[in-house]
């Protein structure tokens, strides 16, 4: 791609007023909800596309999922730290890079931006569900069981909020149902 075939590209996914080059091989792309960053190496050969997601403070607990989407779920783009933030980082090489495939990095990005610590999350309380079924089985527990061990833990205000009505709780009890019967068969 050429450093004009970009700029197409970055005006096309965001208009004329959000694009700006920075410098030679540098475009920046602000909107209200992110700021975008695109890079060309000194001698144009690589093309590199940031998004910052979120401050490792935040990021912490959740490091080894992150390190998991990246060899699951991101495709063709990764998540990296630098400077004390979790990055959505694309790279490629420019010279075999077409417009499409920028856009599609680009859109990628976007969505691991707007899911922020969202998809992370999940993959964590999905791997102690599965560890919850996996200890479960092992102690001959049924689903059945299980699901009253957790309704009973409720209950007796071990688990959920200190204030929580009883139709949150009811809720939460079905969503730990379908999470449970959706995951023991595979534990």
């Amino acid at each position: 791609m050429t450093p004009e075939e970009i700029t197409a590209t970055l005006t096309q996914l965001f208009g004329t007023s959000a694009v700006g080059a920075n410098a030679p091989g540098s475009w920046q792309v602000d909107t209200s909800a992110f700021r975008l960053l695109v890079l060309l190496s000194e001698d144009n050969t690589w093309l590199r596309v940031l998004l910052p997601i979120v401050p490792i403070q935040e990021a912490q607990p959740f490091l080894e999922q992150f390190l998991e989407a990246n060899f699951d779920d991101t495709q063709e783009v990764r998540y990296a730290l630098y400077q004390g933030v979790i990055w959505g980082v694309f790279q490629h090489n420019s010279s075999t890079l077409v417009g499409a495939d920028l856009s599609n990095a680009i859109n990628r990005l976007v969505s691991l931006h707007e899911a922020r610590l969202d998809n992370v999350f999940n993959r964590l309380i999905e791997s102690r569900i599965q560890q919850i079924v996996q200890a479960a089985k092992q102690q001959g527990q049924s689903l059945q069981a299980t699901m009253q061990n957790l309704e009973r833990f409720y209950a007796e205000g071990l688990m959920g909020e200190i204030n929580q009505s009883s139709e949150a709780r009811e809720e939460v009890i079905a969503a730990w149902r379908r999470q449970l019967e959706r995951l023991w068969n595979e534990g």
